[in-house]
């Protein structure tokens, strides 16, 4: 690291689990966040600040008025752009020296092929449960970690899936692509504003932690907070040999 890098990341440098080894990992690494609305506009600043070197977001959409209760990547200003042109732009003006990549399309099967052999680590920000069991099925395939994080009404989400860890579970031994859930949007079903921000930013603390290789991320756990009684819960999560993506038969 340079002088001006040394000194920006000081803070980070103080801590013994990241020290400097600690940072240089994340100068070196390269995160892809799919999805650029409320939790990919909470965890993004976070890594971007932390000194991640580079950043792939992905989304296809474009910001509307409806947006800026909770995505405080986008502003005013950003009205009718893509996401992800509104999110660089933002990322850029917090640390001008990271390389981000701005991809303005729909997370597909092709383009995470495409991807995931690049990067080190995935932030699901996605919003339907579709996308992110394409997500996951990529993930474990390239055995790239994923951190998933899901926020609707007051409840939130978070587990990580480490493919490293033989023993991890994966998305679809919780929630199995066979079963079949009604989807239920922001739009439909509204959405506390920091409760993006919260789940978002605790994303940005399980992607250091994997990162850097340091404490006890949510493998094999996930974490639900409610926001509305100001609730910790967590539940345990098992591999399942018969999953259809990461069980023994497969």
């Amino acid at each position: 690291m340079n002088d001006e890098q040394l000194l920006r990341y000081s803070r980070h440098l103080l801590l013994e689990e990241i020290d400097v080894e600690g940072q240089e990992k994340l100068l070196g690494s390269h995160i892809l966040i799919i999805g650029a609305g409320g939790l990919g506009s909470a965890a993004a600043p976070y890594l971007a600040a932390a000194g991640v070197g580079k950043i792939t977001l992905v989304d296809h959409d474009k910001v509307e008025l409806t947006n800026l209760q909770r995505q405080i990547m986008h502003n005013q200003n950003s009205i009718g752009k893509s996401k992800v042109e509104s999110g660089k732009q933002f990322l850029q003006s917090i640390n001008p020296a990271l390389t981000i990549n701005a991809i303005a399309e729909k997370a597909s099967e092709g383009l995470l092929k495409e991807l995931l052999p690049t990067v080190n680590l995935v932030l699901d920000c996605t919003d339907n449960f579709t996308t992110r069991q394409l997500i996951n099925a990529a993930c474990f395939s390239h055995k790239v970690a994923l951190v998933s994080g899901s926020a609707l009404k007051f409840d939130g989400q978070l587990s990580v899936f480490d493919f490293s860890n033989a023993a991890s579970p994966c998305y679809a031994c919780l929630f199995s692509p066979e079963e079949r859930f009604e989807e239920a949007s922001c739009a439909s079903m509204g959405i506390f504003s920091p409760l993006v921000g919260i789940i978002g930013a605790m994303q940005a603390a399980q992607a250091l932690q994997v990162l850097i290789g340091f404490g006890k991320p949510l493998v094999g756990r996930m974490l639900l907070w409610n926001a509305l009684n100001t609730q910790i819960d967590e539940i345990r999560i098992s591999r399942n040999p018969e999953c259809s993506v990461c069980g023994q038969a497969h």
